[in-house]
Formats: C-alpha cells, sequence, structure tokens
C-alpha cells in the first residue's frame, strides 16, 4: 500500500493523506493551509489526487485546515461518502459555511476593484452551495465503532480529545491476505485538561502517522498558565485597559470563557464586561452546549446545573458588525474574544488596529501562530505590524500563553504513543514544523529506540 502526503508535511495545516491499496483509494482528511501567502496559495486539489477515484474520505475532526479543501474536492468530481463522528460533521459545516461566506464577500470586493481597474473578474475559490455538498455526503459514525470504507478496509473513530468531536482514526487494510493496521491521530489533545475527555491512545498499530505540532516542547503545567493569565487580567484591569483575545472559534473560545468564569466564580477577579465578538464562535459555543455528552464530567455539570451561566452574566454576544463596531466605543476593562485565532482575518483585525497602539491594550495569544501570520509577529516581538494595510505601533502589551493549547505536548504525544510501542510500529511524524519534528524524533527514538519517518510534500511512503 502507499501513503503520499498532500499536506501537513513538514507544516502545520493543510492535513491531507491519501492511501492506496490494491483496491481502495482513500482520503484521510482534507484541510486547507493557513498563515502566509506563500502557504495559502498551495489550497488547490492536486491533478494527481483524481478526486473522481477516491472512494471515501475520513474526516478525524472539523477544524479548517483538516476539512477545508472538501468543498474544492467535491467541486473536482468526488461523490463518495465522507466519514466523521456527529461532533465533527456539526463543527465542520460550520467552519465551512463561514469559510464559503468570506470567500464569497472577499471575491466580491476584490472584484469591484478589479472591474473599476478594467481587469478580468474573478470566481471564489468556493461557494455555500459547495459545502452544501459536502454535508450531503457525510455519513455519521459512532466512537469506538468499526465499520466497513470500502472493499479490504475497515475503520473505527476513538476520542483524540482535541476538540468536539475529533478523532483519531484507525484503518485495517487488508491486500495480498494480509492486514496492516493504520493509526492516524489526528490532532491530539492534552491528558488530564479540562472538557475535553482524554485521548484514546492505540493498543497495536503496524503504521502510526503522528501529529507533531507541540513535538518540540512540553506546555507549562495548567496551573501556572491560569497563574500566569490571572495575574495579566488583574493588571489590564487596574489600568483600565482593554482585554483583547484572538480565540479560534471551536475549542479554544469554550476553553477561555470556561477559565474566565472560574476566576470570577472564586473572586480571583470581578465580574466585568466581556464580549463574544465572533457569530462562528457563538454558534460554537451553543454547539458545545447541545453535545454535552462529549464532555468532561465536570463540564458537564457546570453546564447542567447552570453555573456557568450564572458566571458569565456579563457575557455579551456580538452577532452583527455593528456590535462589533460598537465595542470601539465603549471603554476598559473589557475582555474581547474575537477571531480569527491568527490574527490574520476577521474582527480581531479591526480591534487590533484601533487598540495595539494604546499602552493601557492587554493582548492575550492563547493558541499556534503560524510562520507568517500577525499573531506571530506579536509573539514575536514586533514593534509595528501592517493591518488592513494600514502600519501601527505596538504599544500594548503582548503575552503568549502557550499553556492554553488544545494540542498535545511532547509529553503528551510519547503518552499517547507508548502503549503501541512493545511491538514497536513504524511512526510517520507529519502535521509540524521541521524543528517540533525533529525534536519529537529524536525523544521517540531516545524513549522507544524507533526512528521515525519525515516526509516531505507531495511524497509518498510505501508500507
Amino acid at each position: 500500500m502507499h501513503v503520499t502526503l498532500f499536506g501537513a508535511a513538514n507544516e502545520v495545516t493543510g492535513s491531507c493523506y491519501l492511501l492506496r491499496s490494491e483496491t481502495a483509494r482513500i482520503l484521510v482528511d482534507c484541510g486547507m493551509f493557513q498563515g502566509s501567502e506563500r502557504l495559502e496559495l498551495q489550497n488547490r486539489i492536486p491533478a494527481q489526487l483524481g478526486p473522481k477515484t477516491v472512494d471515501a474520505v475520513l474526516l478525524t475532526h472539523g477544524h479548517l485546515d483538516h476539512c477545508g479543501r472538501l468543498p474544492l474536492l467535491t467541486k473536482g468530481g468526488f461523490a463518495g461518502p465522507i466519514f466523521a463522528t456527529e461532533g465533527t460533521a456539526a463543527i465542520a459545516k460550520l467552519i465551512l459555511s463561514d469559510a464559503a461566506k468570506i470567500e464569497e464577500e472577499d471575491t466580491a470586493r476584490e472584484n469591484r476593484q478589479r472591474k473599476k481597474d478594467h481587469l478580468p473578474l474573478i470566481k471564489p475559490v468556493f461557494r455555500l452551495r459547495d459545502v452544501e455538498q459536502v454535508c450531503r455526503q457525510f455519513q455519521i459514525i459512532n466512537y469506538n465503532h468499526w465499520f466497513d470504507v470500502t472493499h479490504g478496509v475497515k475503520a473505527q473513530f476513538v476520542e483524540a480529545g482535541h476538540i468536539l468531536g475529533s478523532s483519531s482514526i484507525l484503518l485495517d487494510v487488508s491486500e495480498n491476505e494480509t492486514s496492516k493496521r493504520l493509526v492516524f491521530s489526528g490532532d491530539l489533545g492534552r491528558f488530564d485538561a479540562p472538557i475535553m475527555c482524554d485521548p484514546l491512545p492505540p493498543e497495536h498499530a503496524d503504521i502510526v502517522f503522528l501529529e507533531s505540532t507541540y513535538g518540540d516542547r512540553n506546555h507549562p503545567p495548567l496551573a501556572k498558565t491560569l497563574e500566569e493569565f490571572e495575574s495579566e487580567l488583574k493588571a489590564a484591569i487596574a489600568r483600565k485597559g482593554k482585554i483583547l483575545i484572538p480565540t479560534f472559534a471551536v475549542g479554544r473560545t469554550q476553553q477561555i470563557l470556561y477559565q474566565i468564569a472560574a476566576m470570577i466564580r472564586r473572586g480571583a477577579i470581578a465580574a466585568l464586561p466581556i464580549y463574544l465578538d465572533s457569530p462562528m464562535a457563538i454558534a460554537a459555543t451553543e454547539l458545545y452546549a447541545k453535545h454535552i455528552i462529549f464532555m468532561d464530567e465536570e463540564a458537564q455539570n457546570l453546564q447542567l446545573t447552570g453555573q456557568l451561566e450564572t458566571d458569565l452574566t456579563t457575557l455579551k454576544t456580538c452577532q452583527t458588525a455593528e456590535e462589533s463596531k460598537a465595542l470601539n466605543n465603549i471603554e476598559g476593562p473589557c475582555i474581547i474574544l474575537a477571531g480569527a485565532g491568527m490574527c490574520n482575518a476577521g474582527r480581531i483585525l479591526h480591534h487590533l488596529l484601533r487598540n495595539l497602539n494604546s499602552p493601557e491594550t492587554l493582548v492575550v495569544i492563547v493558541g499556534y501562530q503560524a510562520k507568517g501570520s500577525i499573531g506571530r509577529d506579536l509573539i514575536e516581538g514586533a514593534t509595528q505590524v501592517k493591518i488592513l494595510g494600514e502600519t501601527v505601533r505596538v504599544r500594548a502589551t503582548v503575552r503568549g500563553i502557550g499553556g492554553f493549547s488544545a494540542h498535545a505536548d511532547q509529553k503528551d504525544l510519547l503518552r499517547w504513543l507508548k502503549p503501541c510501542t512493545t511491538t514497536p510500529p513504524k511512526v510517520v511524524l507529519t502535521h509540524g514544523e521541521s524543528h517540533a519534528i525533529d525534536q519529537l524524533a529524536y525523544a521517540i527514538k531516545k524513549e522507544f529506540d524507533i526512528s521515525c519517518l519525515k516526509p516531505k510534500q507531495g511524497e509518498t511512503l510505501q508500507f
């Protein structure tokens, strides 16, 4: 069998694996590249992938870097099933619909200018109708249930602990009268973290495709992270500053709100105005509330008893652009959570544009920032950044707090891999920058005496 990587090879985004056996052609994920313009130019379906020849897609979770090219795949002729958990299908629909809306709006804006300049008009990469087609092809699969994907291939989704519905995928592939088990980790969450259940490690595998986003580091303990977060919030509140938190709509927003609620509940900070300025984050938060069966016990109890709602009585949601613009006129202290999480799009750009030049402002970066993103520039100490065509001086306090990450760190990745190393599998490291991959490969070699494969973009591995 062969596996070709059409994304997330020495890169964090664009996850897309094509598995080819004697009887099957299956995709695991079909995600968008995100971050720099160089990466985003790769958001297409390579001709050699052959959408019309793909039998099925298995989706690990609904983040855009794992599902964002599905509309392009179906436009290219893929008509087969897209297998996913209930939570993943719901999140993917939400995220893809938002991406289509942004794509259509950006294209319309570009075409207005092109018309003035007498240039050819362009078309959106995909539209909402393309997302609707993707959703029609979803087939919902329960966790821990083996099912037939196509001839010679069985699969099972197991908890990955990353976001709502996230999964690792076990594939049993039969050919030449033998069977091999492939495990695709997907994005793994952290062990012993709030809200989500722990990821479920595989007990056996012949080949493991392991993410390595934070393979080069260990996150600080959650208690230390919360202590730092609380300290920064208190300082900003004391100077009556606006607190800007660029957040990913799915997963990170819910986690940050959960922790702010806990601080208010125990009196660590006084209740203050909190604005959730992201229609997608609002919708995602509602989805989490509807699917509490997939949360850990504490999160379920807080939701069922109404305690979380009581803690967040000062939370206001901003659905419309007018409501978002109105935040320009309010004074601190207040907390504004807005997307996009890497500060590369969305309403957070407008808040940064108006507030980065103020020494009272606090910007808290709570997620991974890809190379080339404004968020990456900010946490690396840029003294000025360009936002929406304007150069802005950075006088605000910028703090990167990595302990909120919903990604497993090196320690978690080793813990997840360990149960299946009694009979050592082949380990393929993906979904990480080269330094993170190299450091994780070193740790795996030291811990388990396994030499890892580190494929490049477009490379085909034979097993």
